[in-house]
Order: C-alpha cells, then sequence, then structure tokens
C-alpha cells in the first residue's frame, strides 16, 4: 500500500524556535523573549536570540527542504513580528517576512501549513494577564484576521493554536513555561476557557472572509492507559483522559466541555469565567472546524496516587514530559514501566499507544479530519566520520508511518504526517542539546547546514509514498 496522493508529507518548525532576529525589523517582544532570560529557566541559559537563525537563511533552510522533497512545511508566525505590541500597528517589515517564507515555499512547490500561535505571545498582552484577559481574545482575532488578508491568497491550511494543554499547564501549573505561575488552578482553566474562545471566533471570520482554504486546531495527542486492569487505575486513566485529552477535544469537536470535568470543576470552585454568549459560540463553531492537528510523541500510562503532596514549583527537569509526576489534582500519577522502550528524555516509544488512541478519538469524535502536525524523536545525534548517523530517528519515524498507514486502512481520515522537525532547533527548555531535525546545524562553525543520514530517508519515503514501509 502507498499513501494516498491527497496525504502530505511535511515537517514543522515555530517561529520563537528557529528564527532568531529576535529585535530587528521592528519586532516587538514576546513573553519568551523575557522569560527566557530569566536564571536557571532554560537549559544552560539558552534563548532565541539567534535560535538557528532562520530568519537570515529561510531560502538556505527551504531548498534543502525542496531538495528532500518536502511537500509541506509547518511554520508558526510570530505575533510580536506582525503587531509588536499585540494590538496596534502593523509592522510591515514582518509581513514581508513571512511573504518572503511563503513565497520561497510556493517557488519549489512547497506548501505553507500556518501556526498562528505557537506560544510567543506579545509581552505587552502577557502584562495585562496573558490568556486570562479578555483583551487578549479580541487581540489574538485582530491579529488572525491581519494574517488571513495578507497572506491567505496563497495560504489555503491555518492551524490557530499550538498545544493548549502545553502553554497554559506549564504556564499556570507548573511556573516552567511564561508567565511562570505555579498552581494557579482557577487562572488555568480560565486561560484553557479564553484560547478555545478566541479560536472558535477566528474560525469564524476565516470563514467570513471565504478564502476557501481550511482551518483547524492543533493539540497534544497524550492518550492515558491504565498500568493495569485494577479498578482504581482505570478509573486514574479515565480521569486522565477526561482532563487531559477531552477537556481539549470536546469543546472544539462537539461544541461543550465534557460533563465529567464541569461538575469537577464546580465542585472545587475552578469554574472558569464563561459566559452564555461564549458557551453558544463554542457550540455553533463545533461544525465549522476543518481538522484537527495531533502532536503525539507518548501515552501516558497511568496509575491511581496514594501519596499526599504539597504542590511544589517543578524544576525544569520535571517539566520536559518525563514520566513520574503527579496530576495538579493529586487524582493519578504516570509512571515509567519496565516492559517498555523510552528515548534518553524518558519519553516512551509507543506507536501502537498512538494506534489505540486515534481508534479512542475515532470512537468519541466519529470520522473527523486529522493532520499529525508533530511527531518525532529528540536525541543526541552521533557524529562519525563527518556523517550525522541519526538512525534510532528513522526506526522511530519508520514505526509511526507503519500506524498512520495501518490506521488509514482501518478508516481513520488521515491527511498528513509531519514531522518535528524539519531542521535541529532551540528546544524551549533544553536548548540545543535535544535535537529533532533532518538537518544538522552546526552551532560551532556559523551555524552550518549538514544533512542527515534520516534526511536521505526521509527523502525515499516520499519519491516513494512509502509503499516499502
Amino acid at each position: 500500500m502507498k499513501f494516498p496522493k491527497d496525504f502530505l508529507f511535511g515537517a514543522a518548525s515555530a517561529a520563537y524556535q528557529v528564527e532568531g532576529a529576535w529585535d530587528k525589523d521592528g519586532k516587538g517582544l514576546s513573553n519568551w523573549d523575557i522569560f527566557s532570560k530569566i536564571p536557571g529557566k532554560t537549559f544552560e541559559g539558552t534563548n532565541g536570540d539567534i535560535a538557528v537563525d532562520h530568519y537570515n537563511r529561510y531560502k538556505e533552510d527551504v531548498k534543502l527542504m525542496a531538495e528532500m522533497g518536502l511537500e509541506s512545511y509547518r511554520f508558526s508566525i510570530s505575533w510580536p513580528r506582525i503587531i509588536p505590541d499585540g494590538n496596534g500597528k502593523i509592522n510591515e517589515m514582518g509581513i514581508d517576512f513571512y511573504n518572503g517564507l511563503i513565497d520561497e515555499c510556493l517557488k519549489y512547490g512547497i506548501v505553507p501549513f500556518v501556526t498562528l500561535y505557537h506560544w510567543d505571545l506579545p509581552q505587552s498582552l502577557e502584562e495585562k494577564g496573558g490568556w486570562t484577559n479578555k483583551e487578549t481574545i479580541e487581540a489574538f482575532v485582530n491579529y488572525a484576521e491581519v494574517c488571513f488578508k495578507a497572506f491567505g491568497d496563497r495560504v489555503k491550511h491555518w492551524i490557530t493554536f499550538n498545544e493548549t494543554i502545553m502553554f497554559c499547564k506549564l504556564g499556570y501549573i507548573t511556573g516552567a513555561h511564561p508567565p511562570g505561575k505555579i498552581n494557579a488552578q482557577k487562572e488555568y482553566f480560565d486561560a484553557t476557557h479564553n484560547v478555545f474562545v478566541a479560536h472558535a471566533k477566528a474560525v469564524k471570520k476565516y470563514k467570513e472572509l471565504k478564502q476557501y482554504g481550511e482551518i483547524g486546531i492543533t493539540h497534544v495527542f497524550n492518550p492515558a492507559f491504565s498500568v493495569d486492569d485494577k479498578e482504581e487505575n482505570l478509573i486514574a486513566a479515565s480521569h486522565a483522559n477526561y482532563y487531559e485529552t477531552f477537556w481539549y477535544y470536546d469543546p472544539i469537536l462537539k461544541g461543550e466541555y465534557p460533563e465529567y470535568v464541569v461538575n469537577d470543576l464546580k465542585n472545587k470552585g475552578l469554574t472558569p469565567y464563561w459566559t452564555d454568549d461564549e458557551l453558544q459560540l463554542l457550540k455553533d463553531n463545533a461544525e465549522k472546524n476543518d481538522f484537527i492537528g495531533l502532536n503525539y510523541y507518548q501515552p501516558q500510562r497511568v496509575e491511581n496516587n496514594t501519596e499526599v503532596v504539597k504542590i511544589i514549583e517543578m524544576d525544569r527537569e520535571k517539566s520536559t514530559g518525563r514520566p513520574g509526576n503527579i496530576s495538579f489534582d493529586s487524582v493519578y500519577k504516570t509512571v515509567m514501566m519496565e516492559d517498555k522502550t523510552y528515548t534518553k528524555w524518558g519519553w516512551e516509544i509507543s506507536p501502537e499507544g498512538f494506534l489505540d488512541g486515534l481508534r479512542m478519538l475515532k470512537e468519541r469524535y466519529g470520522d473527523i479530519k486529522l493532520y499529525i502536525t508533530e511527531n518525532g524523536l529528540g536525541d543526541e545525534d552521533p557524529i562519525i566520520d563527518d556523517v550525522i548517523v541519526d538512525v534510532p530517528r528513522i526506526k522511530y519515524i519508520e514505526a509511526h508511518l507503519k500506524v498512520v498507514k495501518e490506521a488509514i486502512k482501518e478508516g481513520i481520515n488521515l491527511k498528513g504526517y509531519f514531522a518535528w522537525s524539519v531542521i535541529d532547533l532551540l528546544s524551549w527548555l533544553n536548548g540545543f542539546k535535544k535535537q529533532y531535525g533532518f538537518i544538522y546545524v552546526d552551532h560551532k562553525n556559523n551555524l552550518n547546514r549538514k544533512k542527515k543520514l534520516s534526511f536521505h530517508w526521509y527523502k525515499k519515503i516520499i519519491e516513494t509514498r512509502g509503499e516499502e514501509l
């Protein structure tokens, strides 16, 4: 079986992680420009001031993508590069940069797949309360409209938000991302709701413009499975799925929040500040989403938690996705299991967990259109005789593409795969130590680019439509 002709093979990046040029050509400050410079927040104090200098080298990078045969490039637009203070004057030099990037992709027949928000909020909005402030909703919709009008003649695939759970949970529960708040549970749920409203309003605006493309949202896909068949652990896994998956997917795809969580939050006094109009908007918007993007790296293995925990600030190491943490409400904990395989960063490698999760999504939401917007291996790639021998990455992606093929056979509506990442980039908390790319960046030698083994392997996969997988 080959992958269908309308299945997109791509790779992804994010503005803050690749662009650099943090204060050039009229760009405003983002929350990450400030937060990453707080001592101890990132590995060895790394930040995105230069990143991998994609801002100045995008033509070189897109040429390499074309050589690899990429059919689509998923990248994000930096909000403060377009509207420096978040809600005021448009920066025309920012518009020019993305016009250049989009046109360069199209020159080679690479489809631009654009994310509007990949975590870099204008700092001026962060200082006014960020996603807990409803003014940010309107600012986002205004920014989205600016992008639709500037780029929508050539961009036909839009993602509103990337991984709401990550920037909200790490921002308001663990303190590992901006604004760095710890156990601010009410603000956490307020923020998630405001993001969903901003998404719905942006989708509504996009449809009104009649640009005849598609628009959706990308979520972390981190399905929870019980460690065994004991009732208390099965209940814990169900609780995890409701809070970490259904809370995020239901308001987008069903137009309402899961009753289980709503009732639980009401009992705890954590109900988000929402209005009847906002809830109606979510309901009205459910049919307007064209797709959901899934960022899958690992499942969660969950057991019931019996420990009494005092919430303390999560250090950087504990906020990087490795199992072993207790949930914010102390109901369950994630664990590493002896019979599973893990990466150097302790992330489980589980293609079968992905397939089981996809089946769970289909059962709950029906035949929704899906793109895998991120999937890949974070590693420290060995260099042998001047060759970047990233064989574990090849094996990882190969195993997951086999599962994607199986899912398509089962009738799951998967329309594309975007490897994370197209090029080695700044990992938000891990600096440049953790590599994900098909293209190596030499930080000791002028940020020179070099093709890895996986580059050539992925090129062949795309050429043969994965027939030999």
